[in-house]
């Protein structure tokens, strides 16, 4: 019983120093720009992607 109160007292007195800490208010959010990246092409895709797992000399 004495292992139960112990218990309780180290949550209550963990939810007291949860509680006594302010939740941050922000007056306006503010996200950064998205940094996007140009579409490529077919045609300038140079590089051929083959399946290296596939033999063709049977």
């Amino acid at each position: 019983m004495a292992e139960d109160d112990l218990l309780s007292q180290m949550l209550h007195a963990w939810r007291d120093d949860i509680e006594s800490v302010p939740f941050p208010q922000f007056s306006e959010l503010l996200i950064p720009r998205q940094q996007t990246r140009p579409r490529c092409s077919p045609s300038t895709s140079a590089a051929r992607v083959t399946n290296a797992t596939r033999r063709t000399d049977a």
